[in-house]
């Protein structure tokens, strides 16, 4: 197991990708304490690690409110005595509108979650993260191909990239590694969302829009949230200790560098 012994922080547990990685890194080991506003899904997560033999407990959580950051990383220490990964994965989209047409309010809100929140998460995990612990901050591919609509939820995403490596560069002297996996689409419910809004939208079915979709990447499918969650679980382990700064493209070919 990749994770063994491992205390993971999983920000932002929702019911695609965040529950994917909570789920998959106590698999691999990992005793894990899940962030999140809303309490459902990480309850089922509990649930489901402790049939499996696993640990893993969830804590109401806003990033935006320190005190209840504070309260998540008080939770890990208390109960496991350290922090060894930290995912930064909380979301907010402010709508599928062109940029100029979003409203600030949403833009801000956006910037507040994934950029202020996954920096106010760090800093509240660093104090007691010890020397080979490893962040990872879970970007988007729309940062690097634009898809109309996105603009607002790629800005955020696109402050949070720069941050990694600068935390990469001013943590390293700790031992601390961080990096970035960037997602491209995942196939789960906020895909499965976009698919029933566009084929209503174009008049045409599900299926045909999910085909174009899959048809951009050269494994022709749209890679699951539980396939892509091992991109971050590599990253966060031991096989990744000279891995820090870096970009880590999850899109299945989707795009290339």
């Amino acid at each position: 197991m990749i994770l063994d012994g491992a205390v993971v922080v999983v920000s932002g547990v929702g019911p695609g990708l965040g529950a994917k990685l909570a789920l998959r890194a106590a698999r691999e080991g990992a005793r894990v304490v899940m962030a999140a506003r809303s309490t459902g899904v990480m309850s089922t997560v509990e649930k489901e690690v402790a049939a499996a033999g696993g640990e893993a407990v969830g804590v109401a959580c806003d990033v935006r409110r320190p005190d209840e950051v504070a309260e998540v990383v008080r939770t890990a220490v208390d109960r496991f005595g350290k922090v060894t990964g930290l995912v930064n994965s909380a979301y907010s989209h402010p709508g599928f509108t062109d940029l100029l047409d979003t409203p600030d309010k949403q833009l801000r809100r956006s910037l507040d979650i994934i950029l202020h929140g996954a920096l106010g998460m760090t800093l509240a995990v660093v104090p007691h993260m010890p020397a080979g612990g490893s962040i990872v901050n879970v970007g988007t591919m729309s940062t690097r191909k634009p898809l109309r609509g996105e603009g607002g939820y790629a800005v955020a995403k696109a402050a949070m990239a720069c941050a990694t490596q600068y935390l990469a560069l001013e943590l390293g002297e700790r031992g601390i590694r961080v990096n970035q996996a960037v997602m491209g689409w995942l196939d789960g419910p906020g895909v499965r969302f976009y698919l029933t809004m566009t084929a209503s939208q174009r008049g045409v079915s599900e299926q045909d829009v999910y085909d174009e979709i899959a048809a951009r990447s050269p494994l022709g499918r749209i890679p699951t949230d539980e396939a892509c969650a091992g991109a971050v679980l590599f990253l966060l382990s031991s096989l990744a200790t000279e891995v820090t700064g870096a970009v880590l493209d999850v899109n299945g070919g989707e795009h290339m560098q």
